[in-house]
């Protein structure tokens, strides 16, 4: 892979995920020389005793002591003399100090999007560190060494200064790296690395330390898989409206050109081109039979006795047609599985609108994402080049460590994230229960001997998640708690607000593929329902197909020969289709699933398939099925 080239100005989202699982990076040559003029400038002014924070001043609540030309104790009896210089101690000591970071360790993907970003936030040239220290950091990256930063630590104000910390330690020969799959002291990481540890100079601590690191990398990884979770919610979705028999009507263009939500737009347009080809969607009413159990008598023929199911429709006696008889001309008096109403429920006729308001929201985040990936995060901010009568005016010190713009946008995502699976799930629970899923068996199981469960508690899963999901939905950016002895006296907790997102992430696409494995055994019930109709049609005669007519008049009276005309009319109707599919991407991605998971034809084990579909969703096999 061609190593991603780090200017402070130009670095992408795709180009992060590249570092992140393994991309080298490079330094951009012609910045080099305005990052090493902003630490000349400081090196300069330090000679000339200005004070200036962080560099000849203490931190935090300390900005207000100025270093000395020595150590107070050198002096006294017995004193050991460091080589270390005090601007050099200041430095070493801010790292070692702020490396206190707890819980399990990131996965390596996201320390390595960290290293990325601080590298390419101090390309910027405003932070005073040197080039050499910019180019150890960058050799630590290409090399594959991975700083151990534990997951809890960081308030998102002075930016992620604890985590960063636990990066930076290790080019110091201090913390804990990941070297070769290994977890080892960072000394020996640098050392099996071929690299040496080194010492920091002027402001380098807190150019190292101060930034948006953490929480930009968390949300950047996080909107890498929501984007393509997007597009998979899509087709979950979409293959619930095939297995439904539903209605397209709610995603016409002209529909959603009069309420333009962006979001809206392109999940309308996704569900028709996901949905193009289908002959399931908007069928009429009449064709759509409803399961009845299985019995030894239901089928005449050896082939149709191995079908798992019986079918039937209701008749619409004469005397229950008045006011009616209009829609009864256009739609044959049969009332199968489909309900003889205009629009489905909210769950499938509000997908655009759902699913459209969760893409704006991640859209939203991407915005903010986009422009904090080549911002300068740290502080102060150095302006060697300024025209200015005092140092304050070259070396300012303002607040871009800050991370409320990321924490806000990420708890916009929070928010969305649990919508995204409740709407899934509810769609699911349609799909599983007999009263909602028109006309499918209860659980998609035949089930003739009352004792299968089928997809009864796929449901539960997918139910206890959406909960899980919505608990931790709560915005951590709403919560500031002070720190640094009231210094820092409002903080973003953006850190935090990120790491959740990017959990939650995953979580969801579990919901998604909980949907998808429930609607492809529904898809497969209807499918073969309808098209079992449709041989039966093809093969037989008008009174075979009355026979699977419930309601219909007594043989030899005058309303049956009328019956008897309206069954061939549907019989006729059905022998003339072709066989019913669901959308050609549907059938792609229905196709992907079947390869590794077979229709569920009697109980068996499911946890096996429940992971695999799972795995399906996160790896984009399905997804990527359907894009094919």
């Amino acid at each position: 892979m061609k190593p991603i080239r780090l200017d402070g100005r130009s670095l992408t989202r795709a180009q992060l995920v590249d570092v992140a699982y393994g991309a080298h990076v490079e330094l951009a040559h012609e910045q080099l020389p305005t990052v090493a003029r902003a630490a000349a400038f400081l090196a300069e002014q330090v000679g000339r005793e200005e004070p200036i924070y962080g560099v000849s001043t203490g931190f935090g609540s300390n900005a207000d002591r100025l270093l000395g030309n020595h150590r107070l104790r050198d002096e006294l009896p017995g004193s050991t003399r460091s080589n270390e210089t005090l601007h050099e101690e200041l430095q070493r000591n801010l790292i070692v100090t702020h490396a206190v970071c707890v819980g399990e360790p990131f996965a390596p993907e996201i320390v390595r999007a960290m290293l990325c970003i601080r590298i390419n936030t101090l390309m910027r040239g405003h932070s005073g560190i040197r080039v050499e220290t910019l180019q150890a950091l960058t050799s630590m990256l290409n090399a594959g060494l991975v700083p151990v930063v534990p997951q809890l630590g960081s308030v998102g104000a002075s930016g992620d200064l604890a985590p960063l910390s636990h990066l930076a330690i290790v080019l110091l020969g201090g913390g804990e790296a990941f070297f070769e799959g290994q977890r080892m002291p960072g000394a020996e990481a640098l050392d099996r690395a071929g690299l040496s540890p080194i010492t920091l100079s002027y402001k380098e601590g807190l150019a190292l330390n101060n930034g948006t690191a953490q929480m930009l990398a968390c949300g950047v990884l996080a909107l890498d898989k929501l984007e393509d979770l997007l597009d998979s919610a899509d087709l979950a979705a979409a293959m619930t409206i095939d297995a439904f028999a539903g209605r397209l009507g709610a995603f016409a263009e002209e529909v959603h050109a009069l309420r333009p939500h962006p979001g809206q737009v392109h999940s309308a347009a996704n569900l028709r081109i996901l949905l193009q080809g289908s002959t399931l969607a908007d069928i009429p009413y009449h064709l759509v039979p409803k399961f009845r159990a299985w019995q030894p008598g239901s089928w005449d023929t050896v082939q149709a006795q191995s079908l798992r199911f019986d079918i039937g429709w209701d008749w619409v006696p004469m005397a229950q047609r008045h006011g009616r008889e209009k829609f009864y001309r256009r739609f044959r008096p049969f009332r199968g599985g489909k309900k003889h109403q205009p629009q489905d429920s909210y769950s499938l006729r509000c997908i655009p609108q759902v699913h459209g308001a969760v893409r704006d929201a991640i859209a939203q985040a991407a915005r903010v994402l986009d422009i904090e990936l080549n911002a300068l995060t740290d502080n102060p901010i150095v302006f060697p080049d300024a025209k200015a009568e005092f140092v304050e005016q070259q070396v300012i010190s303002a607040g871009h460590f800050h991370g409320m713009p990321l924490a806000l946008a990420m708890s916009y995502v929070k928010a969305a994230i649990p919508v995204l699976a409740s709407i899934s799930e509810r769609r699911l629970n349609k799909l599983v229960d007999p009263a909602t899923n028109d006309g499918l068996p209860g659980f998609l199981i035949g089930n003739e001997d009352s004792t299968e469960s089928g997809h009864m508690i796929v449901q539960y899963t997918a139910a206890a998640i959406v909960n899980d999901l919505a608990s931790r939905a709560h915005p951590a950016s709403v919560y500031s708690i002070p720190t640094s002895a009231n210094a820092e006296d409002h903080v973003s907790m953006g850190a935090n607000e990120a790491r959740h997102v990017l959990s939650m992430a995953e979580d969801l696409g579990k919901v998604i593929a909980l949907e998808l494995y429930t609607a492809a055994q529904a898809l497969d019930l209807r499918r073969d329902m309808i098209n079992a109709a449709r041989d039966l049609a093809n093969r037989a005669d008008a009174t075979a197909l009355a026979a699977k007519i419930a309601g219909g008049p007594t043989p030899g009276t005058l309303e049956y020969d009328a019956f008897l005309d309206e069954v061939e009319a549907l019989r006729a109707e059905l022998a003339a289709a072709d066989e019913f599919q669901p959308g050609r991407a549907v059938a792609l991605a229905h196709a992907a699933i079947r390869r590794e998971i077979p229709f569920l034809d009697r109980d068996r084990a499911l946890d096996g398939e429940v992971a695999t579909a799972v795995r399906l969703v996160k790896d984009g096999t399905i997804l990527g099925a359907a894009r094919s």
